[in-house]
């Protein structure tokens, strides 16, 4: 008897899925259940860190909604802290390289993730199953492009659990909202001086303490806002700590004539 090479994958996608479902219930600490303890859905809004929010039309990640994220990794690892930390549960979807550390450092609860590194041939369908009991899941794309008839499906799947999907490397036509975040400038920590442009420090003095980034959110309207955050760390080792601000005004040099 042969068995196809279509038959095989999806034998194991099958159980990859209810490995995955397993695992969602061990996080809520009731292996006979299905679905996880998610945050009281009665809020309509995931939290993220202050800075970010003063740029989002709701203040935070809108239930129900996809959000589609671009460039420095930061302030994705920030709102995944920031969901973890408020009790929000997580999932992660072929992201096999996400800085975990950075989470922790951020705020982050580890305990409130649950990760799936390789999805397999389809990990929009793994990342379906998770909506079923996370309260944000971040799905990595790899590159590729969703047709939108498999969006509409995902995305009516997001309203009705009231979850909410974050994409991040590859194209999600429909998405609500748009992010994209660019480094502007590292951070220089010279010693115990206080933090300054990288450009403006002494080589070979002091160390990296944080980007600067300019962040540009769009919605479905066209609507943009841009801002520019800090990310600055402070600490060493188990006292290290990552936070976000809102850029300080730089200041400007006027040419006298």
């Amino acid at each position: 008897m042969s068995v196809s090479v279509d038959a095989v994958a999806d034998t194991a996608v099958g159980h990859e899925l209810d490995r995955l479902r397993r695992q969602i219930a061990v996080m809520s600490g009731r292996p006979d259940s299905r679905s996880v303890e998610v945050a009281d859905r009665s809020e309509d809004v995931l939290a993220v860190p202050e800075a970010l929010a003063e740029l989002m039309p709701r203040r935070g990640l809108a239930r129900g909604s996809v959000v589609a994220v671009a460039g420095a990794r930061s302030i994705l690892l920030a709102m995944i802290a920031s969901v973890t930390a408020s009790g929000g549960q997580v999932g992660i979807v072929g992201m096999p390289q996400l800085n975990f550390g950075a989470v922790v450092e951020l705020g982050g609860e580890l305990s409130r993730i649950a990760t799936v590194p390789d999805p397999g041939v389809d990990p929009v369908e793994v990342a379906g199953v998770l909506l079923d009991g996370m309260d944000l899941v971040v799905l990595g794309l790899s590159g590729i492009s969703v047709p939108p008839s498999r969006t509409r499906v995902v995305m009516g799947r997001v309203r009705k659990q009231l979850s909410t999907l974050i994409t991040v490397g590859g194209v999600w036509p429909g998405a609500q909202i748009r992010m994209d975040a660019e480094v502007l400038t590292y951070r220089h920590l010279p010693g115990d001086a206080g933090s300054a442009d990288l450009a403006a420090a002494r080589a070979g003095f002091g160390r990296i303490g944080g980007v600067s980034l300019q962040v540009t959110v769009t919605d479905r309207g066209r609507r943009r806002q841009i801002g520019e955050i800090d990310v600055v760390a402070t600490g060493f080792g188990s006292d290290r700590h990552v936070g976000l601000s809102t850029a300080q005004a730089r200041p400007t040099l006027a040419v006298a004539n």
